[in-house]
């Protein structure tokens, strides 16, 4: 058996007594990964939202929940009476009405019923609403010899109040005839006086017009003067004609002339021109 030996060193060789292993550095990072991988998971899991329990009852999907509206106390309804026709003023409310609005209403309709009592075109329309207008038991007019009119204008020149709710209605007409197929011919005017009484349904006429000639005014009267030649020179420039009947001088200074001109329509006439 052979002697142990028993040797002495300087220095002990740790190198070789140390086990050969990894790499250090390796170890460390396995080792880091892993602690980062535990705390992701972790986290992970305390942040996961809790299921709810399984309920007994199938869940039913609702439906779109709707603004919440407010709705006001009920009220009580007012009673309203029932109309069967139009409002029904009674005539004590007509007493209280402005009489400027009595008065006018009796006149629209006076010259309403004018133009259509003097309307004569044959239209069963016209026949019509001159029925309706008339007092009752009144006869429209009538034609013998086929003569149609046309009302060319209707203008109310007076009132006068002849009872609480009656007025009396002067109504200058003035209308075209034609006979057959002649061409329409111009009437000189007429006044028709029309009584009508308004009441509790509205204006209405009382009896036929009472029908007249209209009287023509008296002319008024005119002071002219003869007028300046450089006033007369402006008028013939403005107008294009020199025919001067005669002229008024203004307090300004200035000049209203008469003067016989063409109209834009081609017809002559006597004019007033305004110098200032």
């Amino acid at each position: 058996m052979e002697e142990e030996r028993n040797e002495v060193y300087e220095r002990i060789p740790w190198e070789t007594l140390e086990q050969k292993s990894p790499d250090r550095q390796w170890m460390l990072f396995v080792v880091a990964g892993a602690i980062v991988l535990g705390a992701l998971a972790y986290s992970f899991m305390n942040s996961r939202p809790v299921a709810p329990a399984p309920s007994a009852t199938p869940e039913i999907a609702a439906d779109p929940v709707a603004p919440v509206v407010t709705v006001p106390p009920a009220v009580a309804p007012v009673p309203v009476p029932a109309t069967a026709g139009p409002v029904v003023i009674s005539e004590a409310d007509l007493y209280a009405v402005e009489p400027e609005r009595l008065l006018d209403q009796a006149t629209a309709h006076a010259e309403w019923f004018v133009a259509e009592f003097f309307t004569l075109d044959g239209s069963e329309e016209s026949a019509q609403t001159l029925a309706s207008l008339l007092p009752s038991g009144i006869p429209a007019p009538t034609s013998e010899d086929g003569a149609r009119v046309f009302v060319e204008w209707v203008r109310a020149v007076d009132v006068e109040q002849i009872g609480p709710l009656r007025f009396r209605v002067s109504v200058l007409v003035r209308s075209l005839r034609a006979d057959g197929d002649e061409v329409y011919v111009r009437q000189a005017p007429m006044m028709a006086v029309v009584e009508v009484e308004v009441d509790e349904t509205g204006p209405r006429v009382v009896l036929p017009p009472t029908i007249e000639k209209a009287e023509s005014p008296e002319p008024a009267a005119t002071h002219l003067e003869a007028v300046p030649d450089d006033i007369a020179g402006v008028v013939a420039q403005m107008t294009g004609s020199s025919e001067i009947v005669g002229g008024i001088p203004l307090p300004d200074g200035g000049w209203q002339v008469v003067v016989i001109a063409v109209g834009p329509d081609g017809v002559i006439r006597p004019q007033t021109v305004t110098v200032p």
